[in-house]
């Protein structure tokens, strides 16, 4: 009996070796039909599931219902007034989300990684005041960059109240609020500083059209190409999605939460910075009362885009196209002859629905996808 089975095992292991040298003969011979030009072009199976994983993270936009409702809502408006989708009001809703548009690329950073900056508006006014009150003395560009380096030192002061201090942001923040707003009031005399050298190449190219659009449509188009990129491609990028998604876990990783929580308040500021420039460029004055109420325009303009508060994920486009849809929205009322009384109304009642038709699809399909775990 034992040596019958050790045959008939024998006879198996045989059959299986012959099987499988059959079927490599047979592999063989199919890549011969091939040729060497398949050969040549063949792409190793790892390396294409890379490819494609790739393309596919380039081409994911988790802002897909946003740009959906910018473009209805766009749509609804341009049937009812033709005048809406005129170029040139086109453009001027453009103009006007730039600024929130910028702001709300860096608070969808911050809400991933479940923080906030109440501050952001205020650091804007400023930004604007600072680079007007220089360019009485100095040229236009260097006062610029001046400008965008005091955003950061702004967002490094945010920075150290927060992590030095263990002030939780929120708090920090709102106090931040109103010294930044009190000291662009203070710097200006609460008064508009005007006579800046508006000939400057500074506001003719900065505050002009560049193929078409404003200059600073490119500049927040590029601005938010950057910051994806930033987001989706880089370590500081993982981070922050980490920290949002699991803070412990994070931590236990050997995530620095207090250096990447530094790097996203200075990064915020740096983009006030940047906004503010853009803003000075445009209506060539610096307004102490700039950007107020801008805080929460960006808040709201990253959250219709589909970066939720509970954190761990963001997307920069669609709080882009969120801060654009709010534009439209203001623009919209304007044509429909809506009192100015009624627009702040209207403007919440939208974000409210937005919000909400975003978190009745985003439960509806994660109760598809429980449905097919099932």
């Amino acid at each position: 009996m034992p040596g019958q089975r050790k045959e008939a095992m024998t006879e198996t292991s045989e059959s299986e070796r012959a099987g499988s040298a059959m079927g490599q003969a047979g592999e063989a011979r199919a890549s011969q039909s091939d040729g060497p030009e398949s050969a040549r072009t063949a792409v190793p199976p790892g390396r294409a599931q890379s490819i494609d994983s790739a393309v596919k993270r380039i081409l994911e936009f988790e802002s897909n219902s946003v740009l959906v409702a910018l473009i209805v809502l766009a749509v609804a408006i341009g049937i009812a007034h033709s005048d809406f989708l005129a170029w040139s009001n086109i453009k001027n809703v453009l103009q006007q989300s730039v600024y929130v548009g910028i702001l709300a690329a860096g608070m969808a950073f911050l809400i991933s990684m479940r923080e906030i900056d109440l501050s952001v508006g205020s650091m804007f006014g400023l930004t604007v005041i600072i680079s007007a009150l220089l360019m009485h003395h100095m040229n236009p560009w260097i006062a610029a960059v001046v400008g965008i380096l005091a955003g950061g030192a702004m967002g490094l002061l945010n920075a150290i109240l927060v992590q030095g201090i263990a002030i939780p942001a929120i708090v920090a923040t709102l106090a931040t609020l109103n010294m930044f707003r009190g000291l662009a009031i203070a710097l200006s005399n609460g008064q508009q500083v005007q006579g800046l050298p508006q000939q400057s190449a500074f506001f003719t190219r900065l505050g002009g059209n560049t193929a078409g659009l404003p200059t600073s449509v490119w500049i927040l188009i590029i601005t938010a190409i950057v910051l994806t990129l930033v987001l989706r491609f880089t370590p500081f990028g993982y981070r922050v999605r980490s920290i949002g998604s699991n803070p412990e876990a994070a931590t236990f990783s050997g995530i620095s939460i207090p250096r990447v929580r530094v790097q996203a308040l200075v990064l915020m500021g740096v983009l006030c910075g940047v906004a503010g420039i853009l803003g000075l460029a445009f209506f060539e004055s610096g307004d102490p009362n700039i950007g107020t109420g801008f805080e929460l325009q960006a808040i709201a303009a990253a959250i219709i885009g589909g970066t939720p508060l509970r954190g761990g994920s963001a997307t920069v486009f669609g709080a882009v196209f969120g801060a654009i849809l709010l534009s439209v929205v203001s623009s919209g009322l304007v044509f429909f002859n809506v009192p100015l009384n009624w627009s702040q109304f209207a403007t919440g009642a939208v974000i409210l629905i937005a919000v909400s038709l975003d978190s009745l699809v985003r439960r509806r399909r994660r109760g598809q996808s429980a449905g097919l775990a099932l």
